[in-house]
């Protein structure tokens, strides 16, 4: 058997690790020493030492195995966030502080755009000068039918094409409330070449990475969608791509291969959703703005959580959800 030949997360078995691990669901316990140049399925938990046999590894359920990779992912994905925000306002700091310039320390500029124009000019520029890849994260959108908004819509996808046709790839992670808008749906069945699309229950604010050299992120923590701050410092670029990948992994595939979620005991994947933002206290607005969904939407789907827990109170809800694990369970 090949052992691990590369580092990888704990929640990343290699093809060696889950032989391993099929190999003692299908024989029964193997001797621990099968495990020395494949550690991964022990690290992970998903052998154990034999209770009934020292010396052997016994393999845990796949529905306990795949609910303890599933929990690492989430963990990791929070401290993520985390770092994100902690970056964000650590920086956000140092440019209202004024910091030394660029010609003083030699760093690519921290460059805030203010204007629409202003932006998208300097996002069409780097599109124009790149040819690799671009990583972007699009937050909920109400895709506005005025006409400036037509506009940029067409001229970002004249953009997009450009870059696919000089060979580069394109991958965009939206919320899951975004994958069935006839505008999302229509600019992956226009565009030609290597677009992918996949989706999260939540994101962060809108991110776009060109070539990994230069990335444009919100200018403020206001939400104001005309200022950008346009990165170009290879530390700060090079951890928001990583946490690009890290997103990406765990997202659903949207285009090209559209996977429905599965409802798992009559919950839905979005009403599990919702149900994590409940107990943690949030109200519907809060819950409808994280979602990227009106707040009528996320009400109806309380109001279907409710009915299938047999909750007659908010209070309750939260209670029933806590009691019934449907947060935990993945199978």
């Amino acid at each position: 058997m090949t052992g691990c030949t590369h580092d990888h997360q704990a929640e990343e078995l290699c093809d060696a690790g889950v032989e391993l691990y099929a190999r003692a669901l299908r024989d029964g316990p193997l001797p621990a020493a099968e495990a020395e140049a494949t550690p991964c399925p022990v690290d992970t938990g998903l052998l154990t030492p034999s209770l009934d046999a020292p010396g052997r590894l016994a393999p845990v359920p796949p529905a306990v195995a795949l609910h303890r990779l599933l929990r690492l992912s989430e963990e990791r994905v929070s401290a993520r966030r985390r770092r994100e925000e902690r970056l964000a306002e650590v920086f956000h700091h140092l440019m209202q502080d004024g910091g030394p310039s660029t010609e003083e320390t030699g760093l690519p500029a921290f460059k805030v755009l203010r204007g629409l124009d202003r932006i998208n000019g300097a996002i069409a520029q780097a599109l124009a000068d790149g040819s690799r890849e671009v990583l972007c994260i699009q937050p909920p959108n109400n895709y506005q039918t005025s006409e400036y908004a037509r506009t940029a819509q067409a001229a970002a996808m004249v953009r997009d094409q450009q870059f696919l046709d000089r060979g580069g790839r394109i991958r965009v992670i939206y919320p899951h409330t975004q994958r069935h808008i006839p505008l999302v749906v229509a600019r992956y069945e226009q565009l030609r070449g290597d677009a992918q699309a996949r989706t999260l229950d939540e994101v962060t604010g809108r991110m776009i990475v060109v070539d990994r050299s230069v990335a444009f992120i919100p200018g403020d923590d206001e939400g104001h969608s005309d200022i950008a701050l346009e990165v170009r410092h290879p530390a700060v670029v090079g951890y928001l791509v990583n946490m690009f990948d890290r997103f990406w992994r765990l997202a659903t595939p949207m285009h090209p291969q559209a996977v429905q979620p599965p409802s798992l005991g009559g919950v839905t994947a979005r009403q599990r959703a919702i149900a994590r933002l409940l107990v943690e206290g949030h109200t519907d607005a809060v819950i409808a703005d994280r979602l990227g969904m009106n707040i009528r939407t996320a009400r109806v789907h309380i109001a279907k959580l409710a009915a299938t827990l047999g909750s007659q109170s908010r209070a309750q809800l939260g209670y029933l959800i806590g009691q019934s694990a449907i947060l935990d369970r993945t199978d």
